[in-house]
């Protein structure tokens, strides 16, 4: 046999804190922050309060919702979530 099929297959990495590792490999978390969706997928998810993916696009083509043009293709990134739900916050009124 070559060395090359005796070798053991890798495993795969653990998600640590959000930090590269000491082998300056990336962890889950760092992948899921560079993720993009969907107007689809955002919509499966309910990661913002739009009841269909058409509207949600419609919103993106009117530029009322924040979001990225990749290629000329409407896509979402965790941070993009968050600043767009953060922007429609309704804060109490103080007493």
């Amino acid at each position: 046999m070559t060395a090359k099929a005796t070798k053991a297959p890798p495993t795969k990495a653990k998600a640590t804190t959000g930090a590269a590792t000491k082998t300056g490999k990336t962890t889950t978390t760092d992948e899921a922050e560079l993720r993009r969706y969907t107007p689809e997928e955002v919509i499966e998810l309910k990661l913002l309060p739009y009841t269909s993916a058409r509207v949600l696009k419609e919103k993106c083509y009117r530029r009322q919702v924040i979001h990225h043009l990749d290629g000329r293709r409407i896509t979402f990134t965790l941070d993009d979530i968050r600043r767009e739900n953060a922007r429609n916050t309704v804060e109490p009124i103080a007493a």
